[in-house]
């Protein structure tokens, strides 16, 4: 009935005129809903080995903004806005990452979980589960060879590792219940980038960049970056292991969780699922 209506209103358009309003119509919330959806429902599909490989490489190459956030914050030593611009470095693991297709946790936190919300069962639940532990754990193997790499090997020079260990120095002084509540806003905006790229149409890395520029300077918590960083302060002796994973990790990944299933993903059902 819309489109018939449409076309009637645009009767005094020419064929490649009308081809021009489509090309340059935004796409709608269902239509976003449901490349997300199908997106998170091949993910699912996946075998596990494959989510294994490639949440490993998402860890390893995620590492990357700790690193060139690190690098950063050593160069631009004494600059009054050097923290600002030390956000900058944090973009670029996760722009490798994103556009890379690679596994990453806080993705999936919305993806998997809208074919769910569509069409609950028990098969999609188990399924949401076993890719979210795969996933988990592989992004962590990850970012944990690459510290034990940087804390090993003569690869990163001692002026620059120490820099890297100034910025992680932040999770220090976060209670268990900081680092759940700045998660939250973390796992939205990774939601909110998922959301956004099929409409970023060749915007893709500034919308990246943007949102997780936002995320460090506003001192938000994200699980998978964050392991990187204490991963690095349990091998440089500044931190106990149990209490990285029990009062840091555990509390941040919560953190997520929520923002990006809890908040997001319902969200984002709830404004489409009457127009399906």
């Amino acid at each position: 009935m819309g489109d018939n209506q449409d076309k009637r209103e645009e009767s005094h358009l020419s064929q490649e005129e009308r081809q021009d309003v489509v090309e340059h119509q935004r796409l709608t919330s269902p239509t976003i809903y449901a490349i997300v959806r199908r997106e998170g429902a091949e993910e699912l599909r996946r075998p596990t080995a494959s989510l294994w490989w490639s949440g490993v490489a998402a860890g390893i190459v995620l590492s990357t903004s700790f690193l060139a956030q690190g690098i950063l914050h050593t160069e631009l030593a004494g600059h009054p806005y050097r923290n600002l611009l030390a956000a900058l470095g944090y973009t670029l693991g996760f722009i490798l990452v994103i556009l890379s297709r690679l596994q990453l946790f806080t993705e999936n936190t919305i993806t998997v979980l809208l074919p769910f919300l569509q069409k609950p069962s028990v098969r999609l639940l188990r399924q949401i589960a076993r890719l979210w532990a795969v996933v988990l754990i592989a992004n962590m193997v990850g970012t944990g060879a690459s510290a034990l790499l940087v804390n090993e090997l003569p690869m990163v020079s001692p002026e620059h590792k120490a820099g890297m260990i100034e910025v992680a120095a932040h999770y220090l002084e976060r209670s268990p219940l900081e680092c759940l509540v700045q998660g939250i806003p973390g796992g939205l905006y990774i939601a909110a980038i998922v959301w956004m790229l099929p409409s970023a149409k060749g915007f893709e890395m500034f919308v990246i960049a943007a949102f997780t520029a936002l995320m460090v300077i506003g001192g938000f918590t994200h699980v998978i970056t964050g392991s990187a960083e204490l991963f690095a302060l349990v091998l440089e002796g500044r931190l106990e292991p149990f209490r990285a994973v029990g009062s840091m990790l555990l509390p941040v990944l919560v953190g997520n969780i929520i923002g990006g299933s809890g908040l997001f993903a319902l969200l984002a059902y709830g404004q489409v699922h009457e127009e399906m």
